[in-house]
């Protein structure tokens, strides 16, 4: 096994739906511009309340991506 250089960057995901949701809307829309996406880090979650009741769900994480070897 190689060793491996990476770097971290924060993002918040959100979702109707779910906080499982908010983690996979994250990722992807992240990996649409980040490359060698390795792995992430739930880092808080949160959420906005709407008249009583769960409005949306947040999610902030952690993403590590590996620079490519020279």
């Amino acid at each position: 096994m190689s060793d491996h250089v990476y770097s971290v960057t924060e993002i918040v995901g959100t979702s109707h739906a779910s906080i499982d949701d908010a983690i996979k809307h994250g990722i992807s829309t992240a990996s649409k511009t980040l490359r060698n996406l390795s792995w992430f880090e739930v880092t808080q979650i949160k959420g906005h309340i709407v008249d009583g009741q769960v409005g949306h769900f947040q999610v902030c994480m952690k993403l590590g991506f590996r620079y490519d070897p020279t």
